[in-house]
């Protein structure tokens, strides 16, 4: 069960809509995808799982969203037309609904193409109040809350690239707050995420796509206090 920091955790958070789990959490998951997708997006399919499915149009999920999409917060007033500024910025938009299995019933997949028709993945969840979890980025499985400021690294399995990384961090004063690290097989393709409770400045996050080894690394930062 996730500890109760605040009263806000409690009452939720200041938003535009009926919902803190269907609109402010909705809202955050679709931020936290944008900057995944490195804010390149040229369309968005939006698979709905569960509860999202079922009342998305009704509690306001499909418009906060898209407001996500578009680097709204969730008590932005023009969350309510998000799917029109969407329209007029001539992004493509689609609600499917889908069974994506056993999990967490407000749940979205996020299928984001880009400008040059790269397409990223991204999972999550609306856990309460808010509060979301990111699950899934292109088939790697993971947790991020977007409570931290935080960097996805995809890097080629090789001794000595975790330290290396971690090196960076204690050189410039950086307190890691977690740290989790994937491999599909030794040797091969491996995934990295690094949550910092401190700001992780561009010349940091160069340092680390310097390394040999680092094939693709994205930042994100803590969903209520991204600008656009």
């Amino acid at each position: 069960m996730e500890k109760i920091n605040s009263i806000f955790d409690v009452l939720g958070p200041v938003m535009i809509g009926p919902s803190s789990s269907h609109t402010a959490g909705a809202a955050r998951l679709g931020k936290i995808a944008r900057y995944i997708a490195n804010k390149d997006i040229k369309s968005v399919k939006f698979y709905l799982h569960g509860s999202f499915s079922e009342t998305y149009k009704g509690h306001g999920t499909n418009r906060a969203l898209v407001a996500g999409i578009l680097g709204m917060e969730p008590h932005d007033e023009n969350l309510r037309y998000s799917l029109v500024i969407a329209k007029n910025k001539g992004i493509d938009i689609d609600f499917i609904k889908k069974d994506l299995g056993a999990i967490h019933p407000n749940t979205v997949k996020f299928e984001i193409t880009s400008s040059n028709e790269n397409i990223t993945y991204v999972t999550g969840s609306s856990i309460g109040g808010g509060a979301v979890i990111i699950t899934n980025v292109n088939g790697f499985d993971m947790q991020i809350t977007g409570k931290y400021y935080t960097i996805i690294a995809k890097y080629k399995d090789k001794k000595g690239v975790i330290s290396n990384v971690t090196a960076i961090f204690s050189n410039n004063n950086i307190n890691i707050a977690t740290m989790k690290v994937k491999r599909k097989s030794r040797g091969n393709e491996a995934s990295m995420i690094i949550e910092s409770d401190d700001y992780i400045s561009p010349d940091i996050l160069e340092k680390i796509k310097q390394l040999e080894v680092i094939e693709k690394i994205i930042k994100i930062e803590p969903v209520s206090n991204v600008n656009n």
